[in-house]
């Protein structure tokens, strides 16, 4: 079996991937798999969107040059549940399994599906809990009458300004420029107003 190693460490100047490799190199062995490739993403964080070794890994795998991904821990790899069941499922379209040491995970086995099965599905729970809290919070905050979204700097004296401003034929990007009002608010404004008649 054709195997892809993936170690990552944080920002941690004093923390080296080699402790992580050692250990995968010698389970590959174990295993009887052949190392095809080794994916490392020292000194770079699990918050950030981009991993250049991990983007790298996915690349790869969609050409499917490695048939399983052998990782330490579950956490190496995802930034968060759902990010790590992303991953997941990118490597199960493409029939790629992934090995889990410190978790015992192995998707080849029918343990190692089921467990990512109920992972998948707790992620996708909490995203739609959180979906119906903030509809339910939106429509609260409305029936108290509560005013949504950002503050808006439209006041009597911006108005004045962006009235006398548009009466000399100013822009309104200058405009909201100027005053720190949204183009769009100052637009909705100016469709009602009466420009000064300019002597």
């Amino acid at each position: 079996m054709k195997v892809a190693i993936y170690a990552r460490t944080s920002t941690n100047k004093d923390q080296s991937c080699e402790r992580q490799l050692v250990e995968l190199r010698e389970v590959a062995e174990n295993h009887g798999w052949v190392i095809v490739d080794e994916y490392v993403d020292e000194g770079v964080s699990g918050s950030k969107k981009s991993r250049p070794e991990l983007d790298r890994l996915v690349q790869d795998a969609m050409s499917r040059k490695f048939d399983l991904v052998a990782t330490l821990e579950l956490s190496r790899l995802g930034r968060s549940v759902k990010n790590m069941c992303e991953i997941a499922d990118l490597l199960k379209q493409k029939n790629i399994n992934l090995f889990v040491k410190n978790q015992n995970i192995d998707t080849t086995t029918i343990v190692g599906e089921l467990f990512f099965n109920i992972i998948n599905s707790i992620a996708q729970y909490e995203l739609q809990l959180t979906r119906e809290r903030i509809v339910s919070g939106l429509e609260n905050a409305k029936r108290k009458g509560k005013t949504l979204g950002r503050k808006t700097n439209l006041n009597s004296q911006t108005k004045k300004t962006i009235l006398e401003m548009k009466s000399r034929n100013v822009g309104l990007k200058k405009i909201a420029s100027e005053t720190k009002v949204a183009v769009k608010t100052i637009r909705e404004f100016l469709s009602t107003a009466e420009l000064p008649q300019v002597a």
